[in-house]
């Protein structure tokens, strides 16, 4: 269960970005951030570039968790969501590659899928954090910046295009990468995902199980 220990470590982070706040979070999540991309990319059998492409964003996400811890200021805080979204930029890649390379649909290629859709949700987020601390202006307007719950629920409502409405961006870039997320969701959902839920027919325990695994359905006594 590889790529369920990728959704394990992505429930995790969600759960610390919506509960622990302040300095010691951002830490925290960048921290199982590290953990799960690495996670991801050893599971996905990544090309060599891409690791080491990975390894270069997790030493400037190390650097930002430890920044972050010690400095509270804007700057700081901004750097390391910004190092937090470009790890969910790198993992997503490797993940798709992956299934589209392995050439078969099982539970494990579902849960590939499932973690890279999920990434790619958490990476606007924390972009979206970060220009929020960065840029000159509140990112939501007359709401603010957004606290991590804020930006997360955005994102996610963004990437499947349910829009509620209460938090908009209130200039660009935000706007843009808005608009991208939703593109990015739609063509995601019905390309990638759409065509791994169809073709993935679970394997059943007995006779299929047999099959499964290079056996024979056994005769009937007669």
């Amino acid at each position: 269960m590889q790529f369920g220990a990728v959704l394990l470590g992505l429930a995790l982070s969600y759960v610390l970005a919506v509960t622990v706040h302040g300095r010691l979070g951002t830490s925290l999540v960048l921290i199982v951030q590290i953990g799960t991309v690495g996670l991801a990319l050893r599971a996905a059998h990544a090309h060599r570039r891409v690791r080491m492409f990975a390894a270069g964003a997790m030493g400037l996400a190390a650097i930002a968790a430890v920044a972050s811890l010690a400095s509270g200021g804007d700057g700081a805080q901004g750097a390391a969501f910004l190092a937090a979204s470009l790890l969910y930029l790198v993992a997503p890649v490797s993940l798709l590659r992956w299934i589209v390379r392995s050439g078969k649909v099982d539970r494990q290629t579902v849960l590939a899928a499932v973690a890279a859709y999920i990434m790619i949700g958490m990476f606007f987020a924390f972009l979206y954090r970060a220009i929020g601390l960065l840029q000159g202006g509140p990112f939501f307007g007359a709401n603010g910046d957004g606290t991590n719950p804020q930006v997360l629920f955005f994102s996610f409502t963004t990437l499947t295009t349910t829009g509620y409405g209460n938090l908009v961006p209130a200039v660009n870039p935000g706007q843009s990468f808005a608009v991208l997320e939703m593109l990015v969701g739609q063509l995601f959902l019905v390309t990638a995902v759409a065509k791994v839920i169809t073709a993935w027919q679970p394997v059943k325990w007995g006779v299929d199980q047999d099959r499964a695994e290079g056996g024979t359905e056994p005769t009937k006594e007669t």
